[in-house]
């Protein structure tokens, strides 16, 4: 039995988890609710909930700031949110879960067990470190860091470290200043989604890349660019003038 305490301004929008949790998850014990971050911290600290359900955008103070304000964080968070694209942008940067209103079934049944999973192991979760440590100013932060899952750990690296990605199959190869690349178990899809706002460019299907590294542009083969580190990355032809229009700016 996992305890919970769920968190969210809207009295209906509680009702209907309860209702789901109670149909579909019933080792999952509702031990209270707040509809405030201050209510909230109160309940937090009289029932150490393994489980908090947080929604992101609440009046006066949002749910970030309730994790903000406690004073040492012990359980699994699942936010449940509207679309924000910040929190959800810095919660993708942290690899922490996250479901939309209005609430799929399946994907809260699939985030309560990967929850239900750290939970059994006794393994805290960084990624909640990492999310207060993105969201320490108000506004979004210029080099935030990201989290990078692989087979046997994640890392957490400033994504101005990052000099280009490639994708392989379901994977992808990070490649950091510092040289090595790690193999992270998402696909290159997800990183251009994150890190495209941070000035980095698609150069061609399987090949994601950090404009403060590029060294030149080469001519050569149909095009291709020439890293820092003397690496050439392919440009595929129907992003040859999309990527020499970007780097020209």
């Amino acid at each position: 039995m996992m305890t919970s305490i769920i968190v969210d301004d809207e009295l209906n929008n509680i009702e209907v988890l309860q209702q789901y949790l109670q149909e579909h998850l019933p080792n999952v014990q509702v031990l209270a609710h707040a509809q405030s971050v201050d209510e909230a911290k109160k309940l937090i600290q009289n029932h150490q909930p393994d489980l908090l359900f947080l929604d992101i955008q609440m009046p006066n103070k949002n749910g970030f700031d309730l994790l903000k304000e406690l004073p040492h964080i012990d359980f699994e968070v699942i936010f449940i949110t509207a679309f924000d694209q910040y929190g959800i942008q810095a919660i993708k940067f942290s690899a922490l879960d996250y479901l939309l209103k209005p609430l799929d079934v399946t994907e809260l049944i699939q985030a309560v067990h990967k929850a239900e999973r750290r939970i059994t192991s006794k393994k805290y979760n960084k990624g909640i470190d990492n999310l207060l440590e993105n969201i320490k100013q108000t506004a979004p932060v210029d080099d935030p860091r990201i989290a990078l899952p692989t087979l046997q750990e994640t890392h957490y690296v400033n994504i101005s470290k990052i000099v280009r990605c490639q994708a392989e199959d379901n994977y992808t190869h990070i490649w950091l200043d510092s040289g090595a690349p790690i193999l992270v178990s998402k696909t290159l899809k997800v990183f251009v989604e994150l890190l495209s706002p941070h000035h980095f460019i698609r150069t061609h299907q399987s090949h994601l890349v950090n404009k403060k590294y590029i060294k030149s542009f080469l001519k050569e083969d149909g095009g291709a660019l020439l890293m820092l580190d003397n690496t050439r990355v392919p440009i595929s032809r129907q992003r040859k003038e999309s990527v020499k229009k970007y780097l020209n700016n």
